[in-house]
């Protein structure tokens, strides 16, 4: 099981996020964010972005995806790390 230095599934480096494909599925919480944020996909394969009431969708490379602020959401995981840049 991956481990990070701030005991989060993720890395943070600026602007993007890596996420740990290979820690329990529990750790993968349902959360939201306080502002906007468009997220890119850079890498990852089969992972899925769930909105609050809504069935998952997947999460394709290169394509950008917008989380409006305070709607909970989780992302769930796929083969790999999963890389996004993210814009507030």
């Amino acid at each position: 099981m991956a481990e990070t230095s701030i005991g989060k599934p993720y890395i943070d480096e600026g602007t993007t996020r890596k996420i740990i494909h290979d820690i329990e599925v529990s750790e993968y919480d349902w959360h939201r964010d306080a502002k906007d944020r468009t997220v890119t996909v850079k890498e990852g394969q089969g992972w899925q972005l769930q909105y609050n009431g809504e069935l998952p969708i997947e999460l394709i490379e290169g394509k950008e995806y917008f989380i409006p602020a305070n709607l909970y959401h989780r992302v769930i995981p796929g083969i790999g790390d999963l890389l996004l840049k993210i814009e507030e």
